[in-house]
């Protein structure tokens, strides 16, 4: 695949010391913990085994400008369409893409903050995915004007998928294509994440999913960038990261150009102005992943000039803005960086390495904190959460070491977000904290382990416990209305005639078990009628639909206490007849139904 992408990009000797000096920035930039790239060590980072999420597709991004990004101070327009700025322009990011992007690392941040997912990470990818959503073409609500579309994933050079989804995702019956500005392929969207569940997420709160939106695609994609207890300030998590995106050095090297391009800075722009990636076989947008096309992407672009044009021709007046590394590569200054100037280009000035934190590599020991096992009611969160403390051999606290909290698959309990997993990092006194946890709908036992990332210092277990909850209690019923109730034998009550309500120490009683019985009227001992009014089943089928049922079992009252019976029925005895209504706790309520005899019977 190195080799498919390398003929896609324009490349040479300007574009290579773009990279170094870009990658070079990045290394600078990094956390301590993150601070040399794979690809600048000369190491070959090792990509996953699994298909990548976005099926190892073309993408038509170069790299990005050296120039400082802050926001352009001209514009030029290319008759069809939008003014865009060249060289800095790049640094602008649609508004809605800018904030979905946000949106989707603090998510992220909340339920995982160990991840440390930073927004402009997700901008390197979906720059080099889709353009930023093809420069912002997005409505209000995120999703895409039109589908964004890879090609065709028949193993003609990429992955080969046959179609998962019907084509409910990417319109296509025979094969799978990434979809949406953040290129997953259906499969991986639908089923392909964590727990057989999908990676796709509802990342702006609408209930959908949906891989076209771009507040879900960014969400999706920060998920599975965190996954497996990820910190991405860790430059080996990183790799893996963006390999899993797709398992190509080349992918994993313009990625982070742009990553580190956008922690330069960045200015917001309107949806739609953003700059479109150019593949220059004259079509004017890109295609696949760099521009989104809604057509036929199974064929390859090559990068060939557009038509009219030559090498290094760009410029004002050209419709298309200049790319560093390549002829005629403007920086937006007016000069060609590495250009045909006869002077070799200057050589960055190398920055000094940071050295790594030593604390975490020191760590021999996790302490469990507090000795009480945790425990909650069903569907409820626990009142404490697991915590432990790292040390060194001297007995001394581990600051800043990446500790991975982890539950049975089997348990319902979840951290935010609905993880399995997640990884914290200790304070300065060494105490690690797991997110809230919440208990899942059934009760039961299960085991928290606490383990140290990297190291085999052994593993810290909790104990939690899930109680089931207690029915609610009602010690008072009383009907809301006092309303007379009458009907003819052989009719039926009207609808919703008989309403209670449930109370419990003067207090409304919602989730109250109330059972309800047609009795007879013996003052000692009244037992169920087998005459006079009577329910239905509402779950018989067939002849026993009709069927009188004169006890009800398994009635709740609702959120605020009050209960509605089912339609009550008569049959051709007329007279008074006892409805009573009873709780656990000893409620009693007796209501009298009249039954008046057919007119002229």
């Amino acid at each position: 695949m190195a080799a498919t992408f390398r003929r896609r990009l324009r490349r040479g000797a300007a574009s290579t010391a773009v990279a170094a000096v870009v990658l070079a920035t990045l290394t600078a930039s990094q956390a301590p913990a993150a601070t040399e790239a794979s690809a600048a060590k000369g190491q070959k980072p090792t990509p996953p085994a699994d298909t990548p999420i976005d099926g190892g597709s073309a993408y038509f991004t170069d790299r990005p400008p050296v120039n400082r990004p802050v926001p352009p101070h001209a514009t030029h327009h290319t008759g069809q369409g939008p003014a865009v700025g060249t060289g800095p322009a790049e640094a602008g990011l649609p508004a809605t893409v800018l904030a979905a992007y946000k949106k989707a690392a603090s998510a992220v941040g909340a339920f995982d903050p160990g991840c440390r997912l930073p927004w402009q990470l997700l901008a390197g990818i979906g720059k080099v995915e889709s353009g930023q959503a093809r420069g912002g073409a997005v409505d209000a609500e995120g999703t895409t004007l039109q589908p964004i579309l890879g090609p065709q994933l028949n193993g003609h050079g990429f992955a080969l998928i046959k179609d998962t989804d019907g084509g409910r995702y990417d319109g296509d019956l025979t094969h799978d294509r990434a979809v949406g500005p953040m290129q997953f392929i259906p499969s991986t969207w639908s089923n392909g994440g964590p727990d057989g569940a999908g990676w796709g997420a509802d990342g702006n709160g609408d209930g959908k999913k949906d891989p076209h939106n771009v507040f879900d695609a960014a969400l999706a994609a920060g998920r599975y960038l965190c996954a497996g207890g990820r910190d991405l300030s860790v430059q080996g998590d990183l790799d893996r990261a963006i390999l899993g995106y797709n398992a190509s050095e080349e992918y994993l090297r313009t990625v982070l150009s742009w990553y580190a391009f956008y922690r330069k800075g960045t200015h917001e722009v309107p949806d739609g102005r953003g700059v479109l990636p150019v593949h220059r076989d004259g079509a004017g947008t890109s295609g696949g992943h760099g521009g989104g096309r809604t057509g036929d992407a199974t064929r390859p672009h090559r990068s060939s000039p557009a038509p009219g044009r030559h090498p290094g021709s760009g410029g004002p007046g050209t419709g298309k803005p200049d790319r560093p590394g390549g002829p005629g590569g403007s920086d937006g200054t007016g000069h060609t960086p590495g250009g045909n100037t006869g002077k070799p280009a200057p050589k960055p000035t190398p920055k000094p390495t940071p050295k790594p934190p030593t604390e975490p590599t020191r760590l021999t020991t996790l302490e469990r904190v507090g000795d009480k096992d945790l425990s909650a009611l069903a569907g409820t969160e626990f009142a404490a959460s697991p915590r432990v403390r790292a040390k060194d051999a001297a007995g001394k606290a581990v600051a800043g070491a990446p500790v991975r909290f982890t539950l049975p698959k089997t348990t319902g309990a979840r951290f935010p977000g609905n993880a399995t997993s997640v990884t914290v990092r200790t304070d300065k006194d060494g105490l690690a904290t797991a997110p809230t946890l919440r208990a899942g709908d059934a009760a039961g036992a299960f085991t928290i382990r606490a383990t140290a990332v990297g190291r085999t210092t052994p593993a810290v277990a909790f104990g939690a416990t899930v109680k089931a909850k207690p029915a609610p209690k009602a010690d008072k019923l009383l009907r809301t209305s006092d309303k007379e109730l009458t009907a003819t034998a052989g009719q039926a009550f009207a609808e919703d005639a008989v309403e209670v309500k449930a109370t419990y120490q003067g207090k409304s009683a919602p989730g109250a078990a109330v059972t309800a019985t047609m009795v007879t009227d013996d003052p000692k001992q009244p037992e169920e009628n087998d005459k006079g009014p009577y329910f239905k089943d509402p779950a018989a089928t067939g002849d026993d639909k009709d069927q009188p049922v004169r006890t009800l079992t398994g009635l709740t009252t609702d959120a605020h206490g009050l209960l509605k019976l089912p339609k009550i029925y008569t049959d051709t005895h007329a007279g008074t007849f006892l409805l009573q209504l009873t709780t656990a706790d000893g409620a009693v309520l007796t209501i009298k139904l009249k039954v008046a005899a057919p007119t002229g019977s």
